[in-house]
This record gives C-alpha cells, structure tokens and sequence, in this order.
C-alpha cells in the first residue's frame, strides 16, 4: 500500500502528525501481528516504522515500548522509541528502523549463514541475567494469558499450524494444561524467535524487532520456533546446522512440541 490509509487521516494523534508530515507511508504485509505496521520513508530523513492497533487490554504495544527501552539499557541493538501514543481508541508506536534486512528478506546471505546468525543473536540474548529482567513468561504467567486470550475468543483457529488444523482451540488448552512441562530452563527470550524478527545487514546481525513477548522463559520457548521457522522458510536440514551454531544445548522433544503449542494461543 502506497500512501497514508484513510483511517489515518482522522485518527493520528496531533503529535504524529507533525513528526511524519512529509513521509511516504508503506505498509509491511509481512508477519502475523494484530497491528498495522507502516515503512515511512521521505528524503534527507531517515526511515522510520509505526505501529498502530486498537486499544486493548490484550494489546502488546505498550509492552513492546517496555521492552524496547530495556533491550537497549542492556546494550542489544533494537530499535529507538520516538514516540508512544494512545487514546480511548487506538495506541501507537513510532520507531526507528534498523539497518539491513531480515532473515528471510536478506538474500545476499545463504540460508545456511542467515541461521547461523540467528543462533548467534539467541545465544546472546539468552546469556543476559535473568535477574536483569523484569518481564516474566514463565509458563505459570503464559497459560495464564493463554486462557485470557480463549476466553475472550482471540485465538485464531485457522492459523493453527498445520498439525492442529481443525482442533476447537479448548481442545488445545487443555492439551497445554496436562502436558506442561514439570521444569523450566529460565534465560531471557525474544519469544517470537522467527527468522523475521531479527535483522541483518550485509553478513552482520543488526538488531530484534517484533519484541513484544519477550521476557524470561524456558529456553525451548526461542529454540522450538526458531526450530519451526527455520523448516518452514529453508528446510529441515538446516535446523541441525541452527542447533550446532547454537551450541552446548541438546533439546528436549516434548519440550520442543510443547512450545510450539503454547505459541498458538498467541
């Protein structure tokens, strides 16, 4: 889409408005988030993202710009926050944009280099105290939000993945419920660790964006769908070669699977 969207014209707080006079708007189809995302781009002036969605006790904006402003405390590359504005009706997140591309979009690198630069990016999220942290995802708080989400009829059903097609979302809880794993491996995770979540530019990781859920958890939360992300856009040969990169961690198959379900409740 080129050009600022019609809702826009009424909605944008007076703020905004001011700091994106002049940009070209274009939206960015890519990823599953419930938000609008806009590439704004004008000459002389660097390129900026902004987020917009309904206001929502559900929401994951104003979590984000938490999360965003602690990401960069530690010294990990994410993007700026410029400015974060909500109303009665929407909220809104303006960001700068990170350099480069990401991982499925950069293909001046091989697959097999943009997921050794994924595990990179991991392992050094994951080494940061988790003391140092103050978003809690382990499970007790994630089923706990996952049973928000059913109750209030926002778990999209037809974007199961393939394997759970078909199942009424109720059967999957409580599937999420009686297989829940009996020990956690706490590290700091990114919590949607899809390769499009993390950028690169040239042969360099340059941040993480998308960093809404992040938050302690146990490590197989970013290795199982980094894992599946990885199979999806290059093949399951290369999850080996993730996993080796990665290094010293040898996953737990129904720790794998079990993630991978939690993931559809959000």
């Amino acid at each position: 889409m080129a050009g600022k969207p019609q809702f826009m014209e009424t909605s944008l707080p007076v703020r905004l408005r001011d700091l994106l006079a002049g940009y070209e708007w274009r939206q960015d189809a890519l990823g599953r988030s419930s938000a609008h995302v806009f590439r704004l781009e004008a000459d002389g002036r660097a390129p900026v993202y902004l987020k917009t969605e309904p206001t929502d006790p559900l929401g994951e904006l104003t979590g984000e710009v938490a999360r965003l402003r602690w990401l960069a405390s530690q010294g990990l590359a994410c993007p700026n926050v410029i400015a974060h504005e909500k109303d009665g009706e929407r909220e809104w997140l303006l960001m700068s944009a990170l350099s480069g591309r990401d991982l499925v979009s950069a293909e001046r690198l091989q697959p097999l280099e943009r997921v050794r630069l994924l595990a990179d990016s991991l392992r050094r999220l994951h080494a940061v105290d988790i003391a140092a942290c103050p978003f809690d995802h382990r499970l007790e708080s994630r089923i706990g939000t996952a049973r928000v989400r059913l109750l209030a009829g926002r778990v999209d059903e037809d974007d199961f993945d393939e394997a759970r097609l078909g199942r009424p979302a109720e059967d999957l809880f409580r599937e999420l419920q009686a297989k829940r794993p009996s020990t956690e491996d706490f590290v700091v995770t990114h919590g949607d660790a899809c390769l499009p979540n993390f950028m690169a530019d040239g042969d360099r990781f340059s941040g993480y964006i998308d960093c809404g859920r992040l938050g302690v958890a146990d490590r197989h939360q970013d290795i199982a769908l980094a894992c599946g992300s990885i199979e999806y856009n290059f093949g399951k040969e290369l999850v080996a070669e993730f996993l080796k990169a990665y290094g010293d961690f040898e996953p737990q198959a129904e720790k794998m699977a079990y993630y991978q379900l939690l993931d559809e409740f959000f």
